[in-house]
């Protein structure tokens, strides 16, 4: 890891030194993707067997999990990880319940009522993703803030191994939340499929989940179409900020940065901190922890484009923070909570030594699909809201309109809509 001086930096080299790994939408990338969901639009699900046999090198017979897949699953997971499963998925539902949006109605005038009511998204797409390891537990991320909304209909994507058969544990969890049906299906073919829709796979209103970047190009490129679908959020490799103070515990540092390290070889981790002592305690944990890991080859891949940087004060450092607006940021302080007021960009926070990343990661009860990319400072990470769909309602009485009539006349007459005006005022006329 590269080791900085905020304060010994110019402006140009602060930008470079909280860059992002290059994420440029490479021509080839953006025609590969543009290939493939035309192939998919045009040849539906010919065309996913024909993807899938090239891609994830497996012959799909049937696209769709059926019954007796979901049951080998089941009887396949050994009994403490589907216990762990069930366990996470009470944890997210508890916490996913009590922060979904509740209903609003206020008398905003005497005679007038203004609500707002909740309507779940009818389809989603969930996707996902397997390629260096499955993960279960985006399924129970995506799968109950969808049942809690009430999606009337929610398909999840996730690619098929070798043989076949999806990951036991993703089709367990996806069972456990709730999801309508599972398709054996991944990559930007999955989401094209989920977009446009085949004789299979049913067409979808909005898709979720995480991905390599062909299943983050396709899902822009789906959201920009008008017949496409809308998505959850812009996003990009994995991301981890820490702030620590000079006690903080290199040990737990180090592990943090290295748990975020090991997604991929484009993940980057960053470490603030006022302490040199700190930094170099830290650089060298990471070397020993590193060695031990069976993903070291790509944690080392990504600690090459990560940065431990000395700041000022701890002031400073989220100063910092907020302008890299972090996907996951965790705040290695004695007195977190005192800087938690001056944060106005990040993911998801994690306060204290005894809090990993990793807790939010599986089982705390937040979600892990985030905004990453320095997105986090106009997006939020997925909840219940995320698949719903807010709509406003108004009743006004004819007292009501005696009250708030010459206001919107008013404001309609000043905007030279006359028809506005006048669709009030003969109404208003009509009541004298």
């Amino acid at each position: 890891m590269k080791s900085l001086a905020w304060n010994r930096m110019d402006e140009a080299s602060r930008r470079e030194a909280l860059a992002r790994p290059a994420q440029a939408r490479a021509d080839e990338l953006r025609g590969g993707v543009e290939r493939i969901i035309a192939i998919v639009r045009e040849g539906g699900d010919t065309a996913l067997r024909e993807l899938s046999a090239k891609y994830d090198r497996c012959a799909l017979e049937a696209i769709e999990v059926d019954e007796s897949e979901f049951a080998a699953a089941e009887a396949a997971l050994d009994s403490v990880l589907k216990a762990a499963i069930r366990e996470a998925a009470a944890r997210i539902d508890l916490f996913h319940r009590a922060a979904a949006p509740q209903p609003v109605a206020v008398d905003t005038a005497i005679g007038v009522r203004v609500e707002r009511i909740l309507r779940p998204i009818s389809r989603v797409g969930l996707y996902v993703p397997a390629g260096s390891a499955p993960l279960p537990s985006t399924a129970l991320m995506l799968g109950v803030p969808a049942r809690i909304a009430g999606c009337h209909d929610v398909v999840l994507c996730s690619p098929a191994r070798a043989d076949g058969r999806c990951d036991e544990a993703v089709l367990y969890a996806a069972r456990l939340t709730g999801v309508h049906k599972v398709f054996k299906l991944g990559g930007a073919q999955a989401i094209a499929a989920m977009a446009y829709g085949t004789a299979s796979v049913p067409k979808c209103d909005k898709l979720f989940g995480p991905g390599n970047a062909w299943v983050t190009e396709a899902k822009l490129q789906v959201s920009s179409d008008p017949d496409g679908a809308a998505i959850d959020m812009p996003a990009g490799p994995s991301e981890v900020l820490v702030i620590a103070d000079a006690d903080a515990n290199p040990v737990f540092v180090a592990a943090d940065l290295l748990s975020q390290a090991e997604h991929g070889p484009d993940s980057q981790v960053i470490l603030l901190s006022p302490s040199a002592d700190l930094l170099a305690r830290v650089a060298a944990e990471v070397e020993r922890q590193c060695a031990a890991l069976p993903r070291a080859d790509v944690a080392r891949q990504a600690l090459a484009q990560s940065r431990l940087i000395l700041v000022e004060s701890l002031a400073q450092a989220v100063e910092v923070s907020n302008r890299y607006a972090p996907e996951h940021l965790i705040l290695q302080v004695a007195e977190p909570r005192a800087l938690l007021d001056r944060i106005d960009s990040a993911g998801s926070i994690f306060l204290g030594q005894w809090t990993p990343e990793s807790v939010g990661d599986y089982c705390s009860g937040s979600n892990h699909v985030l905004p990453t990319y320095g997105h986090a400072r106009s997006y939020s990470g997925v909840s219940v809201a995320s698949f719903q769909k807010q709509i406003s309602v108004q009743e006004v009485s004819a007292d009501g309109l005696r009250q708030i009539g010459p206001c919107t006349a008013t404001l309609a007459a000043a905007e030279q809509l006359e028809a506005h005006r006048r669709a009030v005022t003969l109404r208003l006329e009509a009541l004298a």
